[in-house]
């Protein structure tokens, strides 16, 4: 049985791939399954107003193309001065808008240059990601969430890059623990993938199997 994750960021599939390995079944991205069944796919506009409305408009919209399981998630970054615990202003507040707002996009090294910014001026800063999921089954069956089992733990941004990218996760870069003030990519294997969440992906997903036994 495959899951086709509403994504074609590499890198993120990858995540979920690990972050499900326990379960009865596999973890494609939108372009393989495309590629399985000669589909192209569509530009999906994000319109919503937060993580869970354009994480919702996403698999419904590959669920009508697949008409197969499909989830999609999405996230909203927000800020805080991490010496005063003020939040920063609202128009610096990316929240579902983290590579910018309306038709503006920014680049990974546009990005990683932005959030350097804001760490000159306010100092270190504390963010955390709000994360939410969109599953469709089938035609009946369908289950979403934006609990904070989902959140990722808040972390720090530093304002010197580490020497390691990733596209896809640009501020991974210039992400840092909170209690140990270290670099994502110098935590041990995959330790990062804690902090975004991998048990509140996991339990949905088998809270989801279990209620409607599914295998």
């Amino acid at each position: 049985m495959q899951i086709i994750y509403g994504t074609g960021n590499d890198a993120k599939i990858a995540y979920m791939q690990r972050a499900l390995g326990s379960l009865p079944c596999e973890i494609i991205g939108l372009k393989d399954a495309a590629v399985e069944r000669g589909i192209e796919i569509p530009q999906v506009e994000e319109t919503g107003t937060t993580p869970l409305e354009n994480a919702r408009l996403k698999a419904e919209k590959y669920f009508q193309i697949f008409k197969c399981p499909v989830f999609s998630c999405d996230s909203g970054l927000y800020l805080w001065n991490h010496t005063t615990g003020d939040p920063l202003p609202g128009d610096l507040q990316p929240g579902i808008h983290v590579r910018g707002r309306g038709r503006v996009r920014l680049s990974d090294d546009e990005l990683i240059r932005h959030y350097i910014s804001l760490v000159k001026k306010y100092g270190l800063i504390r963010a955390r990601y709000k994360n939410a999921i969109c599953l469709i089954w089938d035609e009946w069956l369908r289950a979403e969430s934006m609990e904070e089992d989902l959140w990722g733990n808040p972390f720090l941004f530093t304002d010197i890059p580490h020497k390691k990218r990733v596209c896809g996760f640009p501020l991974d870069s210039i992400s840092l623990e909170m209690e140990t003030c270290q670099y994502f990519y110098d935590m041990e294997d995959d330790a990062q993938d804690e902090l975004v969440s991998e048990d509140g992906y996991v339990r949905f997903f088998h809270n989801f199997m279990e209620k409607y036994q599914i295998f």
